[in-house]
């Protein structure tokens, strides 16, 4: 009988589990917290489905780190979020929080099992994918059922098939007039867009609790980078006859008193501001208009100086969690 070959943990194995504790740790506070403040009994199910699946995720990332004697994370603790505090987000936030974050979830669970090889593994982010699914479905379909849910917008069906005859009528030049949005533009023009409302309700809340005035700055300026961002697909839209985007930012209350630890706002404004590179590199790479691919370039420079002053302050607080990292030969050789 041929026994079986159990190997240890890769490096991008690592990275994947070790990166979704930190990330579901930190889940595990917020969801506590807007299962506290939670009314709505419709709601309220998605969002202790939303606890339970961060909390069995903890579970079985600590068993395989300890299977393979791995220090576990430290992450984000109880002492992170305090939810006796009053509401700082009304009724519908949950609910859009709940939507917001599985999207981020089934891009990044869908890359994590697309990068890891062995079988257990491999069967983890499988459940994560599959449960992560699940939670994103019933947040759509609750969210239509209450008729919060924006729609991306509609346009009329082509009569028939085509294929590009002229280069120049596809693909655009930097003067001169540009060829109406196709629908893979529009559709990455619209998610940004909803990416960068969820952020603006997160960013107008968290400068309304926050008393440290280092940090109240980087979130005012996350906050304009947002409106930034929204503003020049807007536009775009407006200038080819699509309505734009309007939020009715009414989600956030008028308390002053905040829920999370400073440690926690700045971490997840951080993974938000990741998250953030993501969408955009991926409108990027679906669009050939020019005016689009320059901007879509600008702002990604802007949001990548932003999360580096970020970063900066996080390892200046002694708030950032180092990953694991590979071994300095030539520190061990002393070279």
């Amino acid at each position: 009988m041929v026994g079986s070959h159990v190997v240890g943990l890769s490096s991008t194995e690592l990275s994947a589990l070790w990166s979704s504790y930190i990330s579901d740790s930190l889940a595990i506070c917020i969801s506590k917290y807007l299962l506290k403040i939670t009314e709505d009994d419709e709601v309220k199910p998605l969002v202790e489905l939303s606890l339970t699946l961060a909390q069995s995720h903890i579970e079985t990332i600590q068993h395989l780190f300890e299977k393979e004697k791995f220090p576990i994370p430290i992450g984000f603790t109880d002492a992170d979020v305090n939810v006796t505090v009053p509401p700082l987000f009304f009724d519908t936030f949950p609910l859009s929080y709940v939507y917001a974050m599985s999207r981020i979830g089934l891009t990044k669970y869908a890359l994590f099992l697309s990068n890891t090889a062995r079988e257990d593994v491999r069967n983890y982010f499988t459940q994560c994918l599959q449960s992560t699914t699940d939670l994103y479905n019933k947040s759509v379909t609750l969210m239509l059922t209450k008729g919060i849910y924006d729609r991306p917008p509609m346009i009329p069906y082509p009569e028939h098939a085509t294929f590009v005859k002229k280069k120049e009528n596809f693909l655009s030049k930097w003067f001169g007039p540009q060829r109406t949005l196709n629908v893979m533009e529009v559709s990455e023009m619209f998610f940004n867009i909803e990416r960068n409302y969820f952020g603006l309700i997160l960013l107008t809340a968290f400068m309304q609790v926050v008393k440290d005035e280092h940090i109240k700055r980087l979130l005012a300026r996350g906050k304009q980078l947002s409106m930034n961002q929204i503003k020049f697909i807007n536009d775009k839209l407006v200038q080819d006859d699509l309505l734009g985007t309007i939020m009715v930012n009414t989600e956030v209350t008028t308390s002053t008193v905040s829920p999370f630890s400073d440690k926690l706002i700045l971490n997840l404004l951080n993974l938000l501001n990741s998250s953030a590179l993501t969408y955009l590199g991926n409108a990027l790479s679906v669009t050939t208009r020019l005016d689009l691919a320059g901007e879509y370039s600008k702002l990604m420079a802007e949001v990548m100086s932003f999360g580096k002053d970020v970063t900066d302050l996080l390892i200046e607080r002694e708030w950032l969690e180092e990953p694991p990292v590979t071994p300095d030969r030539k520190k061990l050789a002393g070279v």
